[in-house]
């Protein structure tokens, strides 16, 4: 075992403490999301006015990513993974208490910042806990997430549907998730970090690890064009009703999270690389559907293609980034990120230029281009595995 790594608990309980935390990040994201109609109802905001109110989350998650792999260079994981979740659950606390869109624009950055935090630090900690085990674990982290997402989604439904005012629903969700994070961090892994790279806090990733960043940037950016534009897709390109866009998206939902519990038998079955293959090969052949065929039922079945393409994807690349030999989990995690989150933000924009350019057909015709980033990057890597306690940059790839 890594001298660096002591453990009080065995490796099931540090397990389940790290999938608590990444509970607490899905469950308090969908929470606040469950909610952004109540707050723009509140506010007075347009729909112009909320995107861009919106759009401070992200940029403070992008800002603070390089900051927080350098924090992970000098502190342990388990000690930043606890300071973010209760920062991310006070600052969770208070959209219901805001008074102006000022004030939603700082909370909304600093919210971004500090589930960046949490993130990232629970990331490097599951690759911690994933060395202990002789299987992978990691996208069935993953999958509790996502599960969480839906869980705190559906309180948010209940809240709505019996006229809980959203400072008290949140301020409530707030609190029970910063007493499970009190409570459960004794039981997380206590590792050092790995010797720090000395590098500018805002440095892209090297010629190896770019391959990993580019893969989570194709991979990203297509999960939040899903969140973005799928249902508008099946408004204004199938003439489906709203209910039924919702269905599509509650398919694509199922899809991706049921894929992050199947991820870890299927990576011990076939092994990274074919698993990772294979999901680029599912993007693109879901969004060729979707495009070629735009009727209600093989755009569904496009959908649930992509999201079981998408769901592995992310946390395997991260599981094999944090394995690389000579390297510091957190910044490793936190340049791949940078990259992947770049996809996120910025490609969903650009689905809306090429629209009104031509149409929302040719948009996610685009979009079916770009998973072969996914594909590409695949084929370049070697053969890993999440398993392996390290892996060894190979320098002719």
């Amino acid at each position: 075992m890594n001298p660096a790594i002591r453990q009080k608990g065995s490796p099931e309980q540090l397990r389940l403490a790290t999938s608590i935390f990444f509970f607490i990040s899905g469950f308090g994201y969908s929470s606040w999301a469950a909610r952004i109609p109540s707050v723009q109802q509140h506010l007075h905001l347009n729909e112009a006015e909320l995107g861009a109110v919106l759009l401070s989350m992200p940029v403070g998650l992008l800002l603070t990513l390089p900051v927080t792999g350098r924090l992970l260079g000098y502190f342990e994981s388990r000690r930043i993974m606890l300071i973010g979740a209760l920062v991310f659950s006070v600052l969770l606390s208070l959209p219901g208490f805001l008074v102006n869109t000022l004030q939603l624009v700082v909370v909304l950055f600093c919210f971004g910042s500090a589930r960046n935090l949490m993130n990232l630090s629970a990331n490097t900690q599951a690759v911690g806990v994933q060395a202990l085990y002789s299987r992978s674990i990691l996208t069935t982290m993953h999958g509790i997430w996502s599960m969480a997402g839906f869980a705190g989604a559906g309180l948010g439904y209940l809240m709505v549907l019996f006229d809980i005012g959203t400072r008290w629903h949140l301020l409530s969700v707030s609190i029970a998730l910063s007493i499970a994070a009190v409570l459960v961090f004794p039981y997380t892994l206590e590792k050092k970090p790995e010797p720090r790279e000395k590098k500018p806090v805002f440095s892209l990733p090297d010629k190896y690890m770019l391959k990993f960043a580019l893969i989570c940037f194709g991979s990203m950016a297509c999960e939040n064009i899903m969140y973005d534009w799928s249902g508008i897709y099946f408004v204004k390109v199938l003439h489906a009703s709203k209910p039924t866009a919702t269905a599509a998206f509650v398919v694509y939902m199922v899809m991706m999270t049921g894929g992050r519990f199947a991820g870890d038998k299927l990576v011990d079955r076939i092994g990274v690389k074919k698993l990772l293959t294979y999901s680029g090969w599912l993007i693109f052949l879901g969004l060729t559907i979707v495009v070629l065929f735009p009727f209600q039922p093989s755009a569904i079945l496009g959908f649930a293609m992509i999201g079981a393409g998408v769901s592995c994807i992310v946390p395997l690349v991260f599981s094999v980034a944090g394995k690389v030999k000579g390297t510091n989990i957190g910044q490793s995690l936190a340049a791949v990120s940078t990259i992947g989150y770049l996809g996120f933000l910025l490609v969903p924009p650009m689905v809306g230029f090429i629209a009104q350019a031509t149409n929302l057909r040719w948009s996610f015709a685009a979009v079916a281009l770009m998973s072969t980033i996914v594909i590409v990057n695949v084929a370049r890597l070697p053969n890993v595995e999440v398993k392996e306690s390290e892996i060894i940059q190979e320098e002719e790839l």
